[in-house]
């Protein structure tokens, strides 16, 4: 059954929407999980990117940080990462670099103009994917 199920995050609340009933299978399945967090940095043409690099990387890492705390502290096995990069690629890439069997994730539930506009991670992943992909439609903020 599911043993490594990986969450991707974004820092928002629906994102963590999934993470009650995430918490809910490990604990039932006896699964570990394993947090990830894409962070890229949007830089102004002519400026140096490195200290916004490490500047989104280390705020990337503090709230993956804190939502494991939260995880571990209710007695779930939890790992995290923060990747730096395009979160679809970031997240299909860790699947087998941790050998997840499943993900679970949170969708914003996007569609018409904003959804073509800002693209989708969830479907992404979904497409791609060499594992099962759980995904939840996220409420309200």
């Amino acid at each position: 059954m599911f043993k490594r199920i990986l969450v991707p995050l974004d820092g928002s609340s629906l994102a963590e929407a999934i993470l009650p009933q995430v918490q809910e299978l490990a604990r039932t399945l006896g699964a570990e999980l394993f947090l990830v967090r894409a962070a890229a940095a949007h830089v102004f043409p002519g400026a140096d990117p490195s200290e916004q690099e490490v500047d989104v990387v280390q705020k990337a890492e503090a709230y993956v940080a804190e939502v494991a705390e939260r995880l571990h502290d209710a007695g779930i096995p939890v790992h995290t990462a923060v990747r730096y990069g395009e979160a679809a690629e970031e997240i299909l890439d860790h699947i087998g670099v941790n050998a997840v069997d499943l993900v679970a994730m949170s969708t914003h539930g996007r569609s018409g103009l904003t959804r073509l506009v800002m693209g989708s991670v969830a479907e992404q992943v979904v497409r791609h994917a060499t594992v099962p992909v759980l995904l939840m439609r996220a409420r309200g903020e």
